[in-house]
């Protein structure tokens, strides 16, 4: 799935990575523990979480995942918009729970890791 896909599925606000637009993830992985996250051995994957700090930043740059989606209307700041930019990441803000974005980016055909 093309993050333009997620960020459309989601009615998300694209605020970083707008040139990646194009580039596709074949999995999701739903989380508010980064600690979870690190433990995943998968590439190509989409965070959704509602933790909007930087560590949810820094957990996706040691885990390689290139686009996260922030959930329940959750604000990025701009530390951590910086903080993606340089780790060439796409950040999604949609208004959608974690509950509702993860069945809707599955029914759209987004694989689950498990």
């Amino acid at each position: 799935m093309k993050f333009k896909d997620i960020a459309t599925v989601l009615n998300a606000t694209v605020l970083c990575g707008t040139d990646k637009l194009d580039d596709e993830v074949e999995m999701g992985y739903s989380s508010d523990l980064m600690s979870d996250v690190l433990t995943l051995d998968t590439d190509n994957l989409v965070l959704l979480t509602g933790l909007v700090n930087l560590q949810a930043i820094r957990t996706a740059e040691m885990a390689d995942i290139r686009v996260i989606v922030f959930v329940r209307n959750k604000k990025a700041n701009q530390s951590m918009l910086d903080l993606a930019h340089q780790n060439g990441m796409c950040i999604l803000e949609s208004p959608y729970s974690l509950f509702k974005s993860s069945g809707l980016l599955f029914q759209a055909g987004l694989k689950p890791i498990y």
